[in-house]
């Protein structure tokens, strides 16, 4: 009862602290200092709260993702609660760091904008050199596991390209490709096709050798080998892969347009943006950025979960 009541208090705590936070006015914690015990308060309240949900979490083994979700959730909203309160609290200016409303207010404000930068950045240049990228990699990778040559070459290249920085390659393929969203693509093949080539090939090649003796035994063709056998073990690594690069891929095209693109692009706007002064509007397009990316490596590992609910990995 007693743990009940004080679980119930650090909600109702960490709840007035979050409601508060948006209604501070600016320096608040500058004129009243006594308001920062509050938010102290707030802080402990939501770790006791994520330390309680854990414990009742893996308690439950059959917990449903709902549960699962609680403590990521509360640790998200004390992140948020802790910006919005130091920004305005101490009346921190909003070009070194705008408050989480004026974020807010700024992406609902410029919806239409910022969906045009979206579409030139993501369902343009990041989708086109994601897929060139990882499926070109995973059929060299095939191939190199074939052949001796192509692995002796090519992994020594993929070290080499790894080390190279995008602002090197960005603006060759500018010059290549031009200033639309081509360019961009080419970064994107550039940066994702080793990643999901050493993957697959570390995939290919780690095929247990009972089970290649075996279908070797039953006269199993090369291409049976592969469908059979090699395409299931190679799974793991290429999701490892397509999860990797689904970040990259947002990354190479964001950088890549700092170094020419048409009026319109998440770089650009951010590039633009600083020079204006308006953080806010960057923050917005960051938080574009930064959903499009969660959305894409969550798909993907929803993905890899109904697919590979067999492997140990995902149990």
């Amino acid at each position: 009862m007693r743990k009940s009541m004080l679980n119930m208090l650090a909600f109702l705590v960490f709840s007035l602290q979050f409601l508060l936070a948006f209604n501070l006015t600016d320096g608040s914690y500058l004129q009243s200092p006594s308001y920062l015990f509050l938010l102290v308060a707030a802080l402990i309240s939501a770790i006791r709260l994520m330390t309680e949900m854990t414990a009742y979490v893996d308690a439950k083994p059959n917990a449903g993702s709902g549960l699962k979700a609680v403590v990521p959730s509360i640790f998200a909203m004390m992140l948020v609660m802790l910006w919005q309160s130091l920004v305005l609290g101490f009346a921190v200016s909003p070009v070194l760091l705008p408050s989480i409303k004026s974020i807010v207010i700024s992406f609902v404000n410029n919806l239409p904008l910022l969906w045009a930068d979206f579409q030139q950045t993501y369902l343009k240049a990041v989708l086109a050199g994601y897929v060139l990228g990882c499926s070109s990699g995973f059929i060299v990778a095939q191939l190199a596991s074939k052949s001796l040559f192509l692995r002796n070459g090519l992994l020594p290249l993929g070290n080499f390209m790894s080390a190279i920085p995008i602002v090197g390659i960005a603006p060759i393929m500018v010059m290549w490709f031009g200033f639309d969203w081509q360019s961009k693509a080419a970064v994107i093949v550039v940066m994702t096709f080793f990643p999901m080539f050493i993957n697959t090939l570390a995939g290919l090649q780690s095929v247990d050798h009972l089970h290649q003796d075996l279908l070797h035994t039953y006269g199993a063709s090369s291409n049976q080998r592969f469908v059979k056998c090699q395409f299931f073990y190679a799974l793991p690594f290429v999701f490892n892969a397509l999860k990797l690069n689904s970040t990259l891929a947002l990354i190479g095209a964001i950088v890549a347009e700092f170094f020419g693109t048409p009026i319109v692009g998440m770089g650009f706007r951010i590039s633009t943006e600083v020079g204006r002064m308006n953080m806010d509007m960057v923050w917005a397009t960051i938080l574009v950025a930064a959903l499009a990316g969660s959305l894409s490596y969550g798909l993907l590992a929803l993905l890899e979960k109904r697919l590979l609910f067999w492997h140990p990995s995902v149990r």
